[in-house]
């Protein structure tokens, strides 16, 4: 089904966020929730925190919301201990509801918490196995697939498990679980999505190793970058510092290329560079693929901020804000009634005559997933006065789903399928339009095509089995209700 024409989401939706850290006698609780407050960007239905003294029961507390509106001072107080793992969430697999906010919590043959960002392809099996052995379910997330694998299983070290469960998994799992002593973090053996082990150094006392999506968390909590942990690769955070156990080392690498281009936060690091510096460098290649003659170059804040300015340096040419956003307008709102719609009411962006009136505009943005925003946008600009719109884009059409952690998963919510560069730029009623080849992103970041997912640009799934896994990942379509239950 197509979004509304007043849904203001037109990019990809983010995915999902997570934490893990090891420190004893630290503010735990605290430090995750700054680090979740940076990584907030990927997700904005639900935050969780849980915690545990060494030794000690684990504390859990999710619900749904932004990070500031889960916790308060008084919560943070509560969540005690000495060690912590967090998590934000757009949701993929599993509806937008409480039963599916995370860290998942399992009291099985063992107690544990965990936390996922990305997507399995074979939930549905793997939760039917489990059904099978009469293994309960309080969610419909693939991500409390994964925890029960985890909790159920008989290994005495939590490591053994993960190192037998891992290589059945399919699909991109940057995971990180917590019990009673350790916090454990997983990747796929694609490296789908990312996940970076850092340190707090402070004088006087041990290390403080840490884990997180994107390195930006690490800037928040005064934490030092040292790696991206491995795909297939295992690390343990506890009293001994930090262990690592390769799992799966694959020759095939699949690392997303859209976070470059979109989910990353642009201060965060990705492929040894600062992405502020990749997105820049996409609009100076946009420009050498696609000049024109123009007057101003305008981003469509905030995602197409940096491409706009390489763009605009590129080519000589003034920059402007064309628009101003509202920056309080979150994911969900009350949707304005049919009278206010005709009025074209403007909840996202609001563009400034002054800049655009008479212009022959360049306008750069990240990406275009539904149009819905986009065409909106550039009607908006005509009614303001633009002379010319010339529409930029910093990444290729989308074309094809994501099967991985990314909510673009049919084909007929895509403006791109199954049209041309020249019928969608009629669609979006823009006087020119041009999309980054997947060559120019590539060359911006740095990478080789063949160690990164490129699907939804180029169809070309890294995984077999992903597209026959479009309808039926989505475990609350293939579920009947009463194969979910509560869990005490």
């Amino acid at each position: 089904m197509s979004s509304p024409a007043n849904d203001h989401r037109d990019g990809p939706r983010d995915e999902c966020g997570v934490f893990g850290i090891y420190a004893p006698d630290q503010d735990v609780a605290r430090l995750t929730y700054f680090a979740l407050f940076a990584l907030q960007h990927r997700g904005q239905e639900s935050a969780g925190i849980a915690t545990a003294p060494r030794g000690g029961d684990i504390l859990t507390i999710r619900d749904q919301g932004l990070v500031p509106q889960v916790f308060n001072d008084h919560m943070l107080s509560s969540l005690a201990g000495d060690l912590a793992i967090g998590h934000v969430r757009y949701s993929t697999t599993g509806s937008s509801a409480w039963e599916n906010a995370q860290p998942i919590y399992r009291a099985d043959r063992r107690t544990i918490a965990l936390a996922h960002n990305g997507n399995l392809i074979n939930a549905v099996e793997l939760h039917a196995e489990l059904r099978g052995r009469d293994v309960p379910f309080s969610s419909t997330s693939d991500s409390e697939i994964i925890a029960a694998l985890l909790a159920t299983h008989p290994a005495e070290r939590i490591e053994d498990a993960v190192a037998d469960v891992l290589p059945r998994l399919r699909g991109a799992f940057s995971t990180v679980v917590m019990t009673e002593d350790s916090v454990v973090a997983f990747r796929d053996p694609q490296g789908v999505r990312p996940l970076s082990l850092g340190v707090i150094e402070q004088d006087g006392v041990g290390p403080v190793y840490c884990v997180a999506s994107e390195t930006c968390a690490f800037d928040i909590v005064g934490a030092r970058f040292l790696r991206d942990v491995a795909p297939g690769e295992v690390v343990t955070l506890n009293d001994e510092g930090v262990q690592s156990r390769i799992i799966e080392d694959r020759a095939r690498r699949a690392f997303c290329v859209f976070e470059y281009i979109y989910f990353a936060r642009p201060d965060s690091r990705m492929g040894g560079q600062r992405l502020q510096v990749s997105r820049a460098r996409m609009g100076e290649i946009l420009w050498r693929e696609a000049p024109v003659e123009a007057d101003v170059v305008i981003p469509i804040p905030d995602s197409g901020n940096a491409a706009a300015r390489g763009l605009a340096r590129a080519a000589g040419l003034p920059q402007d804000d064309g628009f101003i956003k509202n920056r309080y307008v979150g994911r969900t709102f009350i949707q304005p009634g049919q009278q206010l719609r005709r009025l074209g009411v403007r909840l996202k962006f609001n563009p400034l005559p002054e800049v655009v009136a008479g212009k022959r505009l360049v306008v750069v943005d990240d990406s275009i997933v539904r149009g819905n925003t986009t065409r909106q946008n550039m009607r908006m600009l005509r009614e303001a006065g633009a002379a010319e719109i010339h529409l930029r884009i910093s990444s290729p059409p989308i074309k094809h789903p994501c099967h991985y952690g990314i909510d673009m998963s049919t084909y007929e919510e895509m403006i791109a399928h199954g049209r041309t560069v020249e019928e969608i730029a009629a669609e979006l009623g823009v006087d020119s339009l041009h999309y980054l080849s997947l060559e120019g992103v590539y060359e911006a970041v740095g990478g080789e095509r063949g160690s990164h997912c490129d699907a939804c640009f180029s169809g070309q799934y890294p995984l077999e089995g992903s597209e026959e896994a479009n309808g039926k990942f989505a475990l609350e379509r293939a579920l009947p209700l009463a194969g979910v239950q509560r869990l005490p």
